[in-house]
């Protein structure tokens, strides 16, 4: 398919920027008229891809994101998410329901497993030291 539109923003990690990450990414869809469920599912998605690399990927210590997203003319967004934080030691396990690298927080552990039960697609890359990056993507008027 072709890409009709594509754009990439930095951002500092910081938790107040989850919401402007959810807000950009709204308005960023909306020329594919996505329903109103559509819309949560994918801001909730990038929320969650965004919270982690605060929590997880930079500690809470501060560090940049990048979320980039494309539309198609099919009626797909595609995104990434990425930090240049800690990387994650072990993709499949922090994948499972309920786990977490921060008991201690009182996390929930469900972050991916959000992410794969509102997109059509997950894919997560990191390397220990590198940081990671999430790629997600989602057809519209399916």
């Amino acid at each position: 398919m072709s890409k009709i539109n594509e754009m990439r923003i930095d951002f500092m990690a910081l938790p107040e920027n989850e919401a402007f990450a959810r807000v950009a990414v709204g308005a960023f869809m909306l020329p594919l008229n996505p329903t109103l469920e559509e819309m949560e599912d994918v801001k909730t998605a990038v929320s969650e891809a965004v919270t982690n690399a605060i929590i997880h990927g930079y500690e809470n210590k501060g560090g940049m994101i990048r979320l980039s997203a494309e539309l198609d003319e099919g009626g797909v967004i595609k995104m990434e998410i990425i930090d240049c934080g800690v990387g994650i030691e072990d993709v499949e396990r922090a994948r499972e329901p309920l786990y977490t690298s921060l008991p201690e927080m009182e996390r929930s552990g469900m972050g991916f497993t959000v992410m794969e039960s509102f997109m059509d697609s997950v894919t997560v890359l990191s390397r220990p030291g590198h940081g990671t990056t999430v790629r997600m993507e989602k057809k519209l008027g399916a």
